[in-house]
Order: C-alpha cells, then sequence, then structure tokens
C-alpha cells in the first residue's frame, strides 16, 4: 500500500515577496516583479530586464559567518526552510531525525561564485582561488545547507533537470514518503543565475526577450510574446505522511495524490512539437492519482512566454485532457515573477496549494491577446474566484524532461 502524502508547510523567497503570505497577497493583486536588472551593468546586453528578488535580509535566518559560506542560492533555500519548518510546526527533538530528509535542486547552482572564481584565477593566478569556491558552486549544496541548519539526517538529495528541477524534487520526495524512506521530506528549489555569464548564455541562445517594458516582457501565450524573463527565489515545501501529520496535530495544506515525470527524447532545448512527452506527464499523474481529466479543476502551466513552449504546452495539455481541456482554468504564474528557472517549480507547487485553499485562480498578468493557436482559458483580463478541488501543476526543462504534480484538497 502507498502511504499518503501531505502538505504541512511552505516557504517562498521571490521577485514578488520574501516570504508565502507576502508571495500570494502580491499574486491577488497582479503585481509583477519585473524590472530593469541592478546586479550588473547591463550596457552591452540586449537583455535588460529580469525577476529579482528584493530586500532579502539573510540575516533573519541565519549567522553572517554561515551566510559567507553560502552562495544566494543556497540562502534562498534555507530561508524557505526554515519558513516551511515553522508553518508545519515540525520539532526536530521530538522527531527521529533520520526519518526526516531534504530534497531540493538547483539548476545552476552557485554560477555566480564561479564567475568571481574565474576571474581571479586570470587576474591573480591559481593560488588565489577560494577554498570555498567548489563547495559555494554545486547545486547540491541547496539541500546540503538545509539539513544542516534544520538537523535533517534523513534522505538528503537533490535533482537536476534544468527547469523541471523543483518539481521533479517534489515529486521525488512524494514517492520516497509513499514508499517509507523517509516520514517527512523539504521538497522544492531554489536559484540564482541572474549574472552577467547566466544572462549573456540564455540571450545568446534567444531564450529571454529584449522587451523592456516590465508588464509586457513576461506574457505567455500571448501573440506577441517573444521569450522569458529570468528570475530567481525559492519555493520549498514540508511534505508528511499523513498518519504522521495527523498524530502530532498538523494543520494539513492540501494533499499531493499524483506524479508523472517523462522525457521528450527529441531536442536539447525545444520540447516535443506535438506536446506528447508533457502530455504523458501529466497523464501519468492523473492515473497515480485515480482521477480523469474531467476531475481537474487548474492547470499552473510552465507558460514560459516562449513561443516553442506556450504552443506546444497547448497541444499537450489538449492531448491529455481530451474534450475537459477547453473547461479547464490555465494560467502562468511566471507572468508576474519571470522564470525562476530551478525554483520554478516549487513556487507554482505552492501557487497551486493556495489556489486550492482560496479558490482564487489568479490571472495570467500582461496577456492580452492570445496567439490564435493558444486556444484555451489562460485566465486572460482578471482573476476567477472558484473551487478548486485538483490541480495540475506542469514543468518543463531543457533536455526534454517533463513533470507534473497534481494536488487535491485535502479530506480526511
Amino acid at each position: 500500500m502507498k502511504r499518503r502524502v501531505v502538505v504541512t508547510g511552505m516557504g517562498a523567497v521571490t521577485p514578488i515577496g520574501n516570504n508565502v503570505e507576502e508571495f500570494w497577497n502580491s499574486i491577488k493583486d497582479g503585481k509583477v516583479g519585473i524590472g530593469e536588472i541592478t546586479k550588473f551593468d547591463t550596457t552591452d546586453y540586449k537583455v535588460k530586464i529580469a525577476a529579482e528578488v528584493k530586500d532579502f535580509n539573510v540575516a533573519d535566518y541565519m549567522d553572517f559567518k554561515a551566510a559567507k559560506r553560502m552562495e544566494p542560492f543556497s540562502q534562498y533555500a534555507v530561508a524557505a526552510a526554515v519558513q516551511a519548518m515553522n508553518q508545519s510546526g515540525i520539532d526536530m527533538e521530538q522527531e527521529d531525525p533520520y526519518r526526516v530528509g531534504v530534497i531540493i535542486g538547483s539548476g545552476i547552482g552557485g554560477l555566480g561564485c564561479m564567475e568571481r572564481e574565474h576571474s581571479k584565477l586570470l587576474e591573480k593566478g591559481p593560488s588565489r582561488i577560494s577554498p570555498l569556491m567548489v563547495p559555494m558552486m554545486i547545486t547540491n549544496m541547496a539541500a546540503g545547507n538545509v539539513a544542516i541548519h534544520l538537523g535533517c539526517k534523513g534522505k538528503c538529495t537533490n535533482v537536476v533537470t534544468a527547469c523541471a528541477t523543483g518539481t521533479h524534487s517534489i515529486g521525488d520526495a512524494f514517492r520516497a514518503i509513499q514508499y517509507g524512506d523517509a516520514d517527512v521530506i523539504l521538497a522544492g528549489g531554489t536559484e540564482s543565475s541572474i549574472t552577467p555569464v547566466g544572462v549573456a548564455g540564455f540571450s545568446s541562445l534567444t531564450a529571454l526577450t529584449t522587451a523592456e517594458d516590465p508588464k509586457r516582457a513576461s506574457i505567455p501565450f500571448d501573440k506577441d510574446r517573444s521569450g522569458f524573463v529570468i528570475g530567481e527565489g525559492a519555493g520549498v515545501v514540508v511534505l508528511e505522511e499523513l498518519e504522521h501529520a495527523k498524530k502530532r496535530g498538523a494543520k494539513i495544506l492540501a494533499e499531493l495524490v499524483g506524479y508523472g515525470a517523462t522525457c521528450d527524447a527529441y531536442h536539447i532545448t525545444s520540447p516535443a512539437e506535438d506536446g506528447s512527452g508533457a502530455a504523458k506527464a501529466m497523464t501519468l499523474a492523473m492515473e497515480d492519482a485515480g482521477v480523469s481529466p474531467e476531475d481537474i479543476d487548474y492547470i499552473n502551466a510552465h507558460g514560459t512566454s516562449t513561443h516553442h513552449n506556450d504552443l506546444f504546452e497547448t497541444r499537450a495539455i489538449r492531448l491529455a485532457l481530451g474534450e475537459a481541456a477547453d473547461k479547464v482554468k490555465i494560467n502562468s504564474t511566471k507572468s508576474m515573477i519571470g522564470h525562476l528557472l530551478g525554483a520554478a517549480g516549487g513556487v507554482e507547487f505552492i501557487t497551486c496549494v493556495k489556489t486550492i485553499e482560496e479558490g482564487f485562480i489568479h490571472q495570467t498578468v500582461g496577456t492580452v491577446e492570445t496567439d490564435p493557436e493558444c486556444d484555451l482559458d489562460y485566465v486572460i483580463g482578471a482573476p476567477v474566484q472558484q473551487e478548486v478541488c485538483y490541480a495540475l501543476t506542469n514543468s518543463l526543462g531543457f533536455g526534454g524532461h517533463n513533470a507534473t504534480l497534481l494536488v487535491k484538497k485535502y479530506e480526511d
């Protein structure tokens, strides 16, 4: 028997709020967290805007010495994990630490650290490289630092599947709890790659928009969309085995009931044109949960605002849901926060839980006129208030990685 898995805590660091309450209030207000890049001089760059985290105070979560040994992607992960643990009410002194795990991924890791140290290497020689470069740079250090900070001694891994990282991390944590590897896992994604090389690399790939109006830059499914806006942040949730949560009297926010993961095996950056890979991930998640397409109320789309993603994801939704696709509400949180890369899935999962809790489906902000081939209900112009029982969330990563999670309103 697979064990039931519930959500008991959530934490977020985003371009529109550095905790879940701030983030969700900004979502409801339709706030756009995109603006001019402040982290470096963009004079020679075609891309001038990004969705940066603002007013983040690392001292709220750790001391100066610990912070100095972490790159921002690790700091964001620790902050989000602390928030999630605090909301969950878990007391590690009352837990078997070997039954509490961490699965938090980052698509890129400490790119800023790599850039700084490479400059030192060229300018001052190899002897000047920081001894902490490697542990600050490598992607698994987000999970490692969270485990150290909170005393979690159970399964501790990280998934790296580009933009599907956060969703795969939560999916793997879901499976680990279902089959008894752990009772509690902190899961999600984190990223901080708004750096000279990061922006230049995605720009050279022609993946980023060169639009300079923040309100019309990240416009998923719009006929004028021209690429994604790079963002940063972290989204971490506490997943817990149901009986474990009930035994300690936890407040249960939602239940995770399905997970699907596939690969397009098609192209290094483009999704399969017919949407078959992403469609199969959605189908697998629904089959895992034992629900039909008609049961799905809402989809938080990957919705990057690139031509290929939005068109092929639309095809995928039609393929997976059939006639039911015309009745489901779909939106893209990236319209407000840009694309958080490895952190996107974690933050968008949190959006699904809040949508279920409050029956509030946010609009796809900034999108005005949809592409004729993007012909579904993307919640354009105004949010929708309706009950949501089942929500799907999709993440699609370079390399053909597809991941879908199915979240359900909790019922005893």
